[in-house]
């Protein structure tokens, strides 16, 4: 329909769902309530669990697990050691080793069990990878599954901790490596990192706004968005597999983003109110402007998660998907609930305070903005080349580490003594070296070759692994019953983290293989957890690079589509390249190069696990963008309305960095408060996600932006005719309508 002449322009969908939350912010809230309330109880009922099992199908070691599979399927599926130790030979425990071996083939899932102490067995005389020690004071039963057992629940723990209770009664230490000790680890509590990081944002809000009301609010509807995001997420894991850090993941980011968003449409929400704006107008303008920006920012963030999928390995497509859906609850929340919030306190909103509330815009008497941001905007104004140089010298020195980043798998032995899995690893370590906790399974498919060259294919396997470098034994070369297949146990010289390990991996599949079965029909392949580690550690590796590609070029698409500036488009991408790259040198030095292993609770120096860059630099480039929309859509609202470039840029700064500077922090707190979690994923998430948010809001946000928009002036919001004219028109941060400031209302 078209407007009349003069007829006034009819209210945005954001302003009106905004007024109609606040007005009516009882159903609002009450259904808010429900709608938690229900996903909780389905969550409960019908809610799936987590699980880290993952195939890659179409790579070598999927190919030779498939062979093994489909020729020798007691060789096939998932192993796991159930490592036995004690003071004397385990000799004297044949009845019960035999008695364990006979409970857990009883097992359900379990394809083959291998007994460490047949009876008659005796200590070998030299030197063994097992299963059997020099001493005979330690052994491991190989189990195997046909499934892998973290996705069989803690229920099935329960049974495999029945058939090994005859041994724990004779005092034998029974300690479980590989999927079955992963399925022991204690269950994550995240509640005491919620709870630091809750803390630690109270702190911060009440320091930075002086008013008790506003500082619960963000955090009230924050943990409401996340709570229902995280059930909803259960709900998806009934139908899908989500790794076991999803939850954690979409909690961390869940409450850094929900915090933030509620943050901004507070800050807009005050400020009206302080100038004597209805609150239900007010929360309708805060819906429009900084809920605009909200909206943007959340959209980003959801794009760069699910930019994830790019990869092509579902594991880390659905670790995207499940931090996406806290980020959307998130959105749901600001745009909704908090207008609703806004609307229950109505001009309480500062009643109860530890100080004067502070505006968001401090003025003196005569209208001039004060204070020591405005100081420093001038600053900055004023000598925009110091703080450049300063701002990428911090950036190139943090980054420094990056270049020696090695991407790995983060094996047992760094986990917590009281975790099965490290006890394990350590007796397995003393006893059989540190190999023996990753074998690899080298698997000749000889199908195709003739019956009369087959014994010399075997000879030829024998022959190429003796002397290959980084391995320490292997076991003689095996056939399958049916004579088509060919079977090694390699070990390691090192443990399966180490970087030798995967040089090993990698030249048996790429060369010592190869060379084996050169001049025959014959196939190779490298199988076992360790090489699938292996394998994914490579084709994270060869698409990191498409997906930063991604990320980056849909970021510069939405910081111009929204701004219409070219050069702000560009810098926001590359100065966000630069943040990240800071943030992987801090992770690379404080786990890789052990800075921080001891305060961290790592047990010694570990690779950056393969896929953290990948996670860290979509949810980094998707978070970042909160502040650059915040701050750069009030340089664009204030360049408008003046033309005048460097007072926009000092104008933005004065009443943003307050709010960027405070959730910041906020967003830090909660992050890094995860780094007291077990998983050392998580520490290692918690960490780069908390000094990258920390670089982007201060060193970028507040530093380079400014300085960078000062050196370009008016050039920054160029773009050519041609683009503008077939570019989408999306306003980042609404105009607010005129209104009365004292209009009628039902709001308090």
């Amino acid at each position: 329909m078209t407007k009349r002449r003069g007829e006034p322009a009819r209210p945005g969908l954001l302003r009106r769902t905004g007024e109609w939350c606040a007005r009516h912010w009882l159903a609002v809230i009450v259904l808010w309530l429900l709608a938690l309330v229900g996903v909780l109880v389905a969550n409960q009922q019908v809610g799936g669990s987590y699980s880290d099992d993952f195939s890659l199908p179409d790579t070598q070691s999927g190919r030779g697990l498939n062979v093994l599979k489909a020729h020798d399927p007691a060789a096939g599926g998932t192993s796991s050691q159930v490592v036995l130790h004690a003071g004397q030979p385990l000799t004297a425990y044949e009845t019960q080793i035999g008695q364990t071996v006979s409970n857990l083939q009883g097992l359900p899932h379990v394809i083959s069990v291998q007994n460490p102490v047949p009876p008659g067995a005796q200590p070998p005389p030299g030197p063994t990878t097992g299963p059997l020690s020099t001493d005979g004071r330690t052994a491991y039963i190989t189990v195997r599954f046909d499934s892998n057992p973290t996705s069989l629940g803690t229920g099935y723990l329960h049974q495999v901790d029945g058939a090994t209770a005859d041994l724990r009664g004779a005092g034998v230490q029974v300690e479980y490596g590989g999927a079955l000790g992963e399925l022991a680890r204690p269950v994550a509590d995240d509640r005491s990192s919620e709870a630091i990081g809750f803390a630690v944002a109270i702190v911060v809000l009440l320091i930075g706004f002086g008013s008790v009301i506003a500082a619960g609010m963000p955090l009230v509807t924050a943990l409401i968005s996340v709570i229902a995001g995280v059930s909803c997420l259960g709900l998806l894991a009934a139908a899908f597999t989500f790794a076991s850090v999803s939850p954690t993941l979409a909690t961390m980011i869940g409450l850094g983003v929900g915090i933030d968003y509620a943050l901004f449409l507070l800050t807009r929400h005050r400020q009206n109110v302080m100038d004597g704006v209805d609150p239900v107008l007010s929360a309708g303008q805060a819906a429009t402007t900084s809920g605009r920006a909200v909206l943007v920012s959340g959209c980003t963030v959801i794009i760069a998660l699910t930019g994830l999928s790019v990869s092509g390995i579902s594991f880390i497509s659905k670790l995207g998907v499940a931090a996406a859906v806290t980020v959307v609850t998130a959105v749901l929340g600001a745009l909704t609930l908090v207008p609703a919030m806004l609307g229950l306190v109505g001009r309480r909103i500062d009643r109860y305070h530890l100080r004067t509330p502070v505006a968001e815009t401090p003025q003196n008497a005569t209208g001039e903005a004060t204070g020591g941001w405005h100081r420093y905007a001038q600053r900055v104004e004023r000598r925009p080349w110091w703080f450049v140089s300063g701002g990428l010298a911090v950036i190139a020195i943090l980054a420094i580490p990056l270049f020696s980043i090695q991407l790995g798998h983060i094996g047992d032995g760094a986990d917590p003594t009281s975790f099965t899995d490290r006890r394990a690893f350590d007796l397995m370590s003393a006893a059989f070296g540190p190999g023996s906790n990753g074998p690899l399974t080298v698997v000749v498919d000889q199908s195709a070759v003739p019956s009369g060259d087959r014994a010399a294919l075997s000879g030829n396997l024998t022959k190429a692994l003796t002397g290959v470098p980084h391995l320490s034994s292997f076991t003689p070369v095996q056939t399958t019953s049916d004579g088509d297949v060919l079977i090694s146990t390699v070990f390691s010289t090192n443990s399966p983290q180490d970087k030798a390990t995967t040089d090993l991996v990698n030249n048996l599949k790429d060369h010592v293989l190869p060379g084996a079965v050169a001049g025959t029909a014959a196939s190779g392949y490298v199988t076992g957890v360790t090489a699938a580690q292996v394998d994914f550690l490579d084709i994270v590796a060869r698409r990191l690079p498409l997906i930063i590609a991604v990320v980056v070029g849909l970021a510069f698409l939405i910081i111009l589509v929204v701004f219409r500036g070219l050069l702000v488009a560009v810098k926001a991408a590359v100065l966000n390249l630069l943040s990240i790259a800071a943030s992987y040198g801090v992770v690379v030095a404080a786990f890789q190069w052990g800075w921080l292993g001891p305060a961290l609770g790592v047990n010694g120096k570990v690779p950056i696990e393969s896929y953290v860059p990948m996670m860290m630099f979509a949810i980094v480039f998707g978070l970042s963008m909160d502040y650059e929309v915040f701050l750069l859509s009030r340089v664009h609202e204030f360049w408008e309305l003046t033309g005048d470039s460097k007072a926009a840029v000092a104008h933005a700064l004065e009443i943003t960095a307050r709010v960027i500077t405070c959730a910041a922090l906020i967003m830090v707190s909660v992050f890094a408060a995860f780094i007291v979690s077990d998983n050392i994923v998580v520490k290692m998430l918690g960490l780069g996600l908390a000094v990258s948010v920390l670089i982007d809001a201060t060193v970028v946000r507040l530093l380079l932006v400014p300085a960078v928009l000062t050196l370009l002036g008016a050039r920054a919001w160029w773009t050519p005719r041609w683009l503008d004219r077939i570019l989408p028109h999306i306003n980042a941060e609404g105009s607010p309508e005129a209104e009365p400031a004292q209009a009628s209302s039902s709001a308090r």
